[in-house]
């Protein structure tokens, strides 16, 4: 058995528990929002037509904001599409994902359902093939409240009241030459500038994400970041980055140690943050969106058939069904996010439904929790107040990908009376006996302590079987004199709420 000793001290302070680091996306791809989010034939479905069943299981998840309509998609839509009468929304081609959109779910239906579901909206601009004067169009038709030629046109449309978005992103992933319009450093940095200072001039208020690298692995990171921000450093208040992770060739031990990855990513830009900051003698604060995150198994997607030469309307694309292990990932690479919740604070878990989501509808059938669920709800549900950088005294084991790793990682959150404490046992076949010394904290008592593990690491929920994997109570969780003990099972993702 592993043995592992924490430490958390009230004082060791990262920042406050961001809200945002709770968000998800919503994106026109696949299932995800025709049978996903709407299908009025649906049994659940309310009168404009969303899976009431599906709401029901967004508010479970915690999603505090929800980024839409893309994603890759944004780079070819013309917003103007989606609104008005739905029988004279036209039918478009998306060359993104080789399908057609139909355009029946728009702005103005999509924030109805945010109300339902309780969460923000952060909305992408096109400027792959766009620019600057839809853009312009978008924000007036969106938050501007009367009164002008667009903000009446959505009052016309059934919506009297401004949207009030006020996150929005400068696009999509525009380093990428999978994207329509990609365009180089320099060339994005500059309409993206351009851009913001618009969209500012209209509301000098609106929070603005400039798109970041893709992922950490592209050719360009670094000088992307820092070409990009030199442009737009006083027009913008984020930088974005997308990062997706899978096991592969079985190498289950670097998987397990995705977070490493990540927290690097996040290191290479907060230092770029910080080198354009100081080059333009500026106090100013870029935050980090990590607006794309998740477990996708990428390469078998690369290898299907499912972008073909068929032109279909939400076709079944990207629906990765995630095992145990899967879901301790998904945990472990939330803990990181938090962690670094001082340059991270914004996030979004891509996606919401059916394409790489917690959660998963069956047309005309039921919606279910995917592993990746829990430790996503669980963690919305317990983490307040501020994150706690945790002392971490632990084995550890060497991975092909990422060198080193720790066998436990760790992240506290604590408010007045009540603390939550996130752990990961990475060990591939032993358990982990954990001690944590919680006296800063002032916690006597466990509240409850939850650990989703399973003796097969890749069973899976599914359709047939949607509560396969789910978690437990942990009876291996004991409290003395100010310190708790606890056993975790190998692969697991454990949450201890105390009081």
């Amino acid at each position: 058995m592993h043995r592992a000793h924490i430490v958390l001290d009230r004082q060791a302070v990262v920042a406050p528990v961001r809200r945002r680091t709770f968000g998800s996306f919503v994106e026109h791809l696949g299932r995800c929002v025709y049978t996903g989010i709407y299908e009025p034939e649906h049994p659940s479905a309310n009168k404009d037509g969303f899976r009431m069943d599906v709401v029901d299981l967004v508010r479970e998840l915690g999603s505090t904001t929800i980024r839409y309509p893309g994603g890759n998609f944004v780079s070819g839509f013309r917003w103007e599409d989606s609104i008005g009468p739905r029988d004279k929304r036209p039918v478009r081609r998306d060359l993104a994902w080789h399908s057609l959109e139909s355009n029946q779910v728009g702005l103005d239906e999509f924030a109805a359902w945010l109300k339902l579901t309780g969460s923000e909206l952060m909305l992408a601009v096109n400027l792959g093939t766009r620019g600057i004067l839809p853009a312009l169009d978008l924000l007036e038709y969106a938050n501007h409240p009367s009164g002008t030629a667009l903000s009446d046109l959505r009052i016309a449309n059934g919506t009297p009241e401004p949207h009030n978005i006020r996150m929005w992103c400068l696009g999509n992933e525009m380093d990428g030459p999978w994207q329509t319009g990609f365009l180089n450093a320099e060339d994005y940095g500059k309409l993206a500038a351009r851009t913001a200072s618009a969209m500012k001039m209209a509301d000098k208020d609106l929070e603005l994400v400039v798109c970041g690298s893709s992922s950490a692995g592209m050719p360009t990171f670094g000088d992307w970041e820092r070409t990009v921000l030199e442009h737009s450093f006083e027009h913008v208040d984020y930088i974005s980055c997308h990062a997706y992770y899978q096991e592969h060739d079985g190498d289950l031990g670097s998987f397990l140690a995705s977070a490493l990855d990540m927290d690097f990513f996040i290191d290479g830009v907060a230092a770029t943050v910080d080198h354009v900051a100081a080059k333009k003698h500026s106090s100013k604060k870029i935050g980090i969106s990590f607006d794309e995150w998740n477990v996708w198994y990428q390469k078998e997607h690369q290898e299907s058939d499912e972008v073909n030469d068929e032109w279909r309307q939400a076709p079944r694309q990207l629906e990765d069904v995630y095992s145990a292990a899967d879901a301790v990932v998904v945990g472990n690479l939330l803990m990181t996010l938090l962690k670094r919740s001082d340059r991270v604070t914004s996030a979004s878990l891509a996606q919401l439904v059916n394409v790489i989501a917690p959660i998963m509808t069956e047309p005309g059938g039921p919606a279910w929790r995917q592993t990746s669920f829990y430790p996503f709800s669980i963690t919305s549900r317990l983490a307040a107040g501020e994150v706690i950088r945790p002392a971490i005294e632990s084995p550890t084991y060497t991975t092909a990908r990422y060198g080193e790793a720790s066998v436990i990682d760790a992240v506290a959150t604590v408010e007045e009376d009540r603390s939550a404490l996130f752990l990961v046992n990475r060990g591939l076949s032993q358990p982990a006996q954990v001690t944590v010394d919680v006296r800063s904290l002032g916690s006597s008592r466990i509240l409850e302590a939850l650990t989703l593990a399973d003796q097969d690491v890749y069973a899976k929920n599914t359709l047939a079987e949607p509560n396969r994997v789910v978690p437990h109570t942990n009876p291996n969780a004991t409290m003395t004199d100010g310190v708790l003990t606890i056993e975790l099972p190998p692969v697991s993702w454990t949450a201890v709420a105390l009081h």
